[in-house]
């Protein structure tokens, strides 16, 4: 197997992986970008982005991302399409080992891999993705002002995106298979306090339906009577959680119990490994923004840089 060295290796190509690309690049560090499974990352799914600075007008995410990626390639990255198997950071020289079976040899590691929402798993779920069925309030709210909308889950995610949407829409439902919630109390209370927001218990999503304009029901079924029960809206928010995509790095650096990397020190991307820092959604469950991964990208590029000079 061929074995290549290398000074900075970055894994993940979305706004997190793709900024830390143009710092380390400007910073004369050479990088090399793994892009992964999802080269782009979550913006290459996403339709329409208008809260990203410097767009005056609503932009595609994919777009965005190619841009991102080409700026990134000017300015001296590298970038290869493939995925990372294994991992091995015992040592100051770390590995890293490919799909393709090629062996990296780096000094500095930036892991930028993200996280992916969880989905239902339903074929209508698929086919209206990102035409009615979105995983973001935060991203896709605004779209459904003064409109109607359903959430789906009953933790912190799902009454976060239900109360960040009531301030937007006219009517929020959220529908949980249980028949009470998992979310905090606090959030729970002021849930209930919310007159544009109702709940339908011991239910779940049967179809989504809609045509070629977009999203225009909800067709759920109860768990306890097998009956079916449509729901008319224009939106379906789906808020039962995010998986990081850290699987490659378990037993190798610290994690928490759900499986998102631990920062050594708030406010930088160091991890527990010398020589191995991570930025954007693997690191952050609470923003999970394209704007907020793309500064901790920036910060990873600039503590690698750092760290390299004193090394």
């Amino acid at each position: 197997m061929k074995v290549q060295k290398e000074k900075v290796v970055i894994i993940g190509s979305g706004a997190a992986g793709l900024t830390a690309a143009i710092y380390a690049a400007r910073a004369n560090l050479n990088p090399l970008v793994i892009e992964g499974i999802q080269p782009g990352g979550q913006l290459t799914i996403t339709t329409d982005v208008e809260n990203y600075p410097g767009y005056a007008d609503v932009v595609q995410g994919p777009w965005m991302m190619e841009q991102m990626k080409l700026q990134a390639i000017k300015v001296g990255a590298r970038i290869i399409s493939d995925i990372v198997t294994k991992v091995d950071f015992n040592n100051d020289i770390k590995n890293i080992i490919l799909d393709s079976k090629k062996i990296f040899e780096c000094e500095t590691v930036i892991i930028t891999t993200g996280a992916q929402a969880k989905w239902l798993g339903l074929e209508s779920e698929n086919q209206f993705n990102g035409k009615g069925v979105s995983a973001c309030a935060t991203c896709d709210g605004f779209f459904y002002r003064n409109k109607e909308v359903a959430v789906i889950g009953g933790g912190n995610t799902a009454v976060e995106e239900a109360l960040y949407l009531s301030n937007i829409c006219s009517k929020v439902t959220l529908v949980h298979r249980r028949d009470k919630l998992r979310s905090e109390q606090i959030l729970q209370k002021r849930l209930f306090a919310k007159e544009n927001i109702k709940i339908v218990w011991d239910s779940v999503v049967s179809q989504i339906k809609g045509d070629e304009n977009g999203v225009n029901a909800l067709e759920l079924l109860s768990t306890n009577s097998n009956d079916k029960k449509l729901i008319k809206l224009d939106g379906v928010f789906i808020a039962i959680g995010h998986v990081p995509s850290t699987e490659p790095f378990k037993n190798s650096i610290d994690m928490d119990n759900e499986g998102y990397i631990i920062a050594k020190k708030p406010g930088t991307s160091f991890t527990n490994v010398d020589g191995v820092f991570a930025a954007g959604d693997c690191v952050d469950k609470i923003y999970r923004q394209a704007v907020t991964a793309a500064g901790m990208g920036c910060m990873a590029a600039l503590d690698a840089e750092k760290w390299l000079q004193n090394k």
